[in-house]
């Protein structure tokens, strides 16, 4: 028995890791999330046969929801936890179907948990090839489930803030099902796109969360050295940690400062009062080993971009929310939703400052919001010829050599070429000088990956100030880099707003047979990255 896992990147050899994730991950994990994963899909049975009320569908789709976004690549590597949701999962099909099962449902609607040795060896039996023989129908129920658990992730984060629609959920467990109860590869395209539908509701109901309870993010200039003071490291996505962290320590003479996909935190005016809240510090996810090392005090992972962790930080390294590794330290939340921190801000007390990798700042905050209260300068530049093309270079950071193409691109690009971005694939571009447009930066940064919404929204704004009828009219090229699984739903969204001929890279999905490859790239004119000197020739033609 075996390991089977194509979900990120970096699979192995492009085809998928078999022995041991690239990201880290054991086959002992690969086969407890599978598991999860096919019990969820039970669940989602489950519900969807005894159609509860809107409020019993609430609970399950938003439990189902954290348990997809424990699976995400770099997410949770703790197996404990992961049995510990595959045991709740099963209890909540088995309270929701009170006995009612038949002769021919599924195994994961009957299955029953054993011990703990024994959910490994049925998690080997559930992994991708086993449930699914036909190449096309699989790639599609995979790229479903991926685009799923983008969806639950960027759910769960506005659930944390008070917003949540029963669409939503009720999606997500119909897609969890429709893998096991549909063998139609039609209707699996058709939930494929309409999971980038939904995709777009989330998004929408993400920004809303974010700006309503924050403000909306405005151009901000972020520090990037490293104060006197020992300091508090915060990484992954999670706002809501970040304000509660930020009100926790505010009087305990410690520097809370953000690292990789928190940097957009300092773009909204409510973390701005902090007097403590001091910079960012290193630069992408897979830098983490080493800037972790040398931050000297405590780091709070909020949610997925964990990597295996060092003997030289571990003990100093916490995890809340979905994220999860074994043998640190996990935060949890109280029955009223709050966390304690006190802990964590304790130990940063007692440790040294932060050792300085470099000096300076950087400007961010180009949310929908902000671009628009300066669209007549944009739209002006661009009417001028001041500004030839936009190209989005928004998406996801990772550690292959190939990933210096975006780099490479970002300074090729000619000087009246504005880059619009979003997500950690930043890092590889955005402390370049890179100059301005008239004022303008020429890199426009929305902030997190599912602030990718900011940039539909700047681009459909775009295209009513210029009257055309077809959004691909617009001067703007897409050259996208994907890692995970949240990258999977923005492009989803992005096909489902009409957007076509987008480069993505550095390779195209594992988990995307020949078959369904082929769909895409006929109907959405999808191509893989090819080299910097064509890509951009190619990108400043519209093509």
């Amino acid at each position: 028995m075996s390991m089977f896992c194509y979900q990120c990147q970096e699979a192995a050899h492009c085809t998928g890791c078999t022995l041991k994730g690239v990201c880290g991950k054991e086959a002992s994990t690969s086969a407890l999330q599978d598991l999860l994963i096919w019990s969820l899909k039970g669940l989602a049975i489950a519900v969807r046969r005894t159609k509860p009320a809107e409020a019993v569908r609430l609970d399950h789709g938003y439990f189902a929801g954290q348990a997809l976004f424990a699976t995400i690549t770099n997410g949770n590597f703790d197996d404990l936890r992961m049995i510990a949701l595959i045991r709740e999962t099963v209890q909540r099909r088995d309270t929701v179907l009170a006995g009612d099962t038949r002769s021919n449902d599924p195994a994961c609607v009957t299955w029953k948990p054993g011990e703990d040795e024994e959910l490994l060896a049925q998690g080997y039996l559930v992994n991708i090839p086993a449930l699914t023989a036909d190449e096309d129908l699989r790639s599609l129920r995979e790229l479903l489930t991926y685009g799923v658990k983008g969806i639950a992730a960027y759910a769960c984060h506005a659930a944390a803030l008070g917003h949540q629609e029963i669409g939503i959920w009720d999606f997500v467990l119909e897609a969890l099902a429709s893998t096991i109860e549909n063998e139609q590869g039609d209707v699996a395209l058709g939930l494929v796109l309409k999971a980038g539908e939904i995709a777009v509701t989330t998004m929408a109901l993400l920004d809303t969360a974010n700006t309503s309870t924050y403000g909306h993010p405005e151009i901000s200039e972020v520090r990037l050295d490293a104060g006197q003071r020992p300091g508090i490291l915060i990484s992954g996505h999670d706002l809501k940690d970040l304000a509660e962290l930020l009100e926790q320590s505010k009087d305990a003479g410690v520097d809370i400062y953000t690292h990789s996909e928190m940097l957009p935190a300092h773009y909204y005016p409510a973390f701005k009062k902090y007097d403590h809240f001091f910079g960012n510090y290193g630069s992408s996810w897979w830098n983490q080993d080493k800037e972790f090392e040398s931050f000297n005090g405590p780091i709070l992972m909020t949610t997925n971009c964990i990597t295996p962790v060092k003997d030289s930080y571990r003990g100093r390294i916490w995890t809340t929310g979905m994220a999860g590794y074994s043998g640190v330290r996990h935060i949890e939340e109280d029955a009223e939703g709050r966390k304690d921190f006190s802990e964590l801000i304790a130990q940063a007390k007692g440790c040294a400052a932060p050792v300085e990798l470099e000096k300076g700042t950087i400007v961010g905050g180009f949310a929908h919001n902000q671009v628009l209260a300066l669209a007549d300068k944009v739209v002006d530049a661009v009417r001028s010829g001041a500004i030839k093309r936009f190209v989005v270079m928004a998406g996801c950071d990772g550690r292959h050599h190939s990933r210096s193409y975006f780099t490479d691109v970002a300074e090729a690009l000619p000087q009246d070429t504005v880059i619009l971005t979003a997500g950690c694939a930043k890092y590889r571009y955005n402390k370049l000088q890179l100059g301005d447009i008239g004022g303008i930066p020429r890199v426009l940064d929305a902030g997190q990956c599912n602030d990718s919404y900011s940039l539909a929204l700047i681009a459909l704004k775009l295209r009513e100030v210029f009257e055309l009828e077809d959004i691909n009219d617009l001067p703007l090229s897409f050259d996208i880099a994907w890692y995970e699984q949240k990258a999977v739903t923005v492009l989803l969204a992005l096909l489902h707003l009409g957007f076509k001929g987008m480069r993505l890279g550095p390779t195209l999905p594992a988990f995307l047979s020949p078959g369904v490859a082929k769909v895409l790239v006929e109907t959405f004119g999808i191509k893989p990255i090819g080299e910097v000197e064509a890509d951009v020739a190619a990108m400043m033609t519209g093509n």
